[in-house]
């Protein structure tokens, strides 16, 4: 039974990677981005499964009407990614209160408002799943691009307490964490914030490297998830494990090396 998309951010990238997977193998696929000019290649190879909407994710009234018309097309929605987003580079004492709040109205706020419009139509239909993307950037993070992880981090929290929510009604929740790749990411929607001079030294000193991965190797990924009987809350995309549980395993140590001061911190309620 062939499955029906929604995707955000489907003009480039991965959103455009996995559309073209679905509908690849036979799904329906509603394809959504800003300039919906970028998504006729889509429509013109595949023109009876493949529908093209303009979408800002930011625009919460637009996000609602884009879900009814891809269920008036199609009848349902099996899966949904939330993909939308960008990335903001800058030091938080760099941040201005517009750059942050737009990074939160795309990455947090974009994907919260297409989660509370497919849930009605999911828990209609008694099941469906939810995969928000929010990258590596959701679970660790680097120095110069706190407003993304901000957001990366608000969801995963989010989407923490969606999960327990929601599983009785059949919708399963993922988060994807893809780590770097080469989708051109970095030159297509990076914003940034203009420099503190007192922070010249610490960009140097932690500028890195990257080993990025090939955006195409997602496809089964992201089709296997799609069909899992019982998905993962969680799924790293890339070589990404071993850094992710280092990080896990020292806040572990921390914890245990001050839980003596964290059970002190709690008094004697019962006395």
């Amino acid at each position: 039974m062939s499955r029906i998309w929604f995707l955000t951010g489907s003009s480039s990238g991965f959103g455009r990677l996995w559309a073209e997977a679905a509908l690849e193998r036979g799904d329906r696929v509603v394809a959504t981005a800003r300039d919906v000019t970028k998504l006729a290649g889509l429509t013109r190879r595949f023109p009876e499964t493949a529908l093209a909407l303009e979408l800002d994710v930011t625009d919460r009234e637009g996000v609602f009407a884009a879900v009814d018309t891809a269920v008036r097309r199609f009848g349902r929605i099996d899966v949904v990614v939330n993909n939308a987003g960008y990335g903001h580079f800058g030091m938080v004492e760099e941040l201005t209160e517009r750059e942050l709040r737009e990074q939160m109205e795309t990455n947090f706020f974009g994907a919260v408002w297409v989660t509370q419009a497919v849930l009605p139509v999911l828990r209609r239909q008694g099941g469906g799943r939810l995969l928000q993307v929010t990258s590596e950037g959701g679970v660790r993070a680097y120095p110069g691009i706190g407003a993304y992880h901000a957001s990366k981090w608000a969801l995963e929290g989010l989407s923490e307490s969606l999960v327990q929510e929601v599983e009785a009604f059949g919708i399963h929740v993922t988060c994807v964490e893809p780590g770097p790749y080469a989708t051109d990411w970095l030159r297509r929607g990076a914003r940034h914030s203009a420099g503190l001079p007192a922070y010249e030294q610490v960009r140097t000193d932690t500028a890195t490297e990257f080993e990025v991965g090939d955006p195409y190797a997602t496809k089964p990924a992201i089709l296997a998830l799609a069909d899992a009987e019982d998905p993962p809350r969680r799924l790293i995309l890339g070589r990404l494990f071993p850094e992710i549980e280092a990080i896990y395993e020292e806040r572990l140590r921390t914890w245990r090396d001050w839980q003596p001061v964290s059970a002190e911190a709690f008094g004697n309620p019962g006395e």
